[in-house]
């Protein structure tokens, strides 16, 4: 890494050190569109000069990206201003100290993978990848046995599945990552990070005992190649990453009977 990039980077994870700024940044990014100033001043408890200062910075960083529409849909004289739209940019901050650069090795075996003519390589790479998912699923089920409210196994799921950085979605009975963690791979070697992505999902609903959702592959653009087809009925379990877990309410003391007179 040379050291105008290096030096670029530290700026940028310095930018999200203030407290406000951080909020803006997460809930910017946790969402699937864009959003005003107002809808993310309320998001973060500030006011909207204040959120729209931060904002502004963080485009600055090149950590969101703004654009301007009417949002009335409006044109013409009267159809009054634009409002400034935030979204999460596509930039990618790796900072390691000192410089580190696993994407490069990841880039070396992916394309001595890509130009191998035995099938068996390609076949150790998929088991390889289901065997770490079950890993990581069946670990984040143990942390799980010690929070209750967690333990269903789609919140179990869907934990180890942000802690890889899948960013995951849950619509119409099924659960769809705004985020690939190998996106860095796949302009390169699609077919092989997507194989890889499959194996490894694979891998953690195994590992979460979870046998009726089933992993596939069907690409959308902007979202990872994976999406996972939930069972039957599981729309009211839990399968997102902001709900908060369930307060426990005292049991009401039995009420005393009245004394007859």
């Amino acid at each position: 890494m040379s050291q105008d990039r290096l030096l670029a980077e530290i700026a940028g994870v310095s930018a999200l050190a203030e407290p406000v700024r951080r909020a803006l940044y997460l809930y910017v990014s946790g969402q699937d569109g864009e959003v005003t100033r107002d809808q993310a001043a309320k998001a973060v408890e500030t006011s909207r000069s204040m959120a729209g200062f931060h904002l502004d910075r963080l485009v600055e960083e090149g950590l969101l990206a703004a654009s301007f529409r009417r949002l009335t849909g409006r044109t013409g004289p009267g159809a009054g201003r634009p409002a400034k739209l935030y979204r999460r940019s596509e930039r990618q901050l790796a900072l390691s100290l000192p410089p580190r650069s696993y994407e490069l090795a990841a880039r070396i075996l992916a394309g001595a993978i890509d130009a191998s003519p035995s099938p068996r390589l390609r076949s150790t790479l998929t088991e390889s990848a289901r065997a770490l998912g079950e890993q990581v699923g069946g670990d984040a089920a143990e942390r799980a046995g010690a929070a209750p409210e967690r333990g269903e196994p789609l919140a179990i799921l869907n934990d180890a599945l942000v802690a890889t950085g899948f960013e995951p979605e849950r619509k119409a009975g099924e659960v769809r990552f705004r985020n690939c963690p190998f996106h860095a791979l796949t302009e390169e070697h699609r077919e092989l990070v997507c194989g890889m992505n499959l194996a490894l999902v694979e891998g953690m609903v195994a590992g979460v005992g979870l046998a009726s959702a089933k992993p596939r592959l069907d690409p959308l653009p902007g979202r990872c190649c994976v999406c996972i087809d939930l069972p039957r009925g599981s729309e009211r379990r839990v399968m997102a990453s902001s709900v908060k877990p369930r307060s426990r309410r005292r049991p009401r003391a039995a009420a005393t009977p009245r004394r007859s007179r």
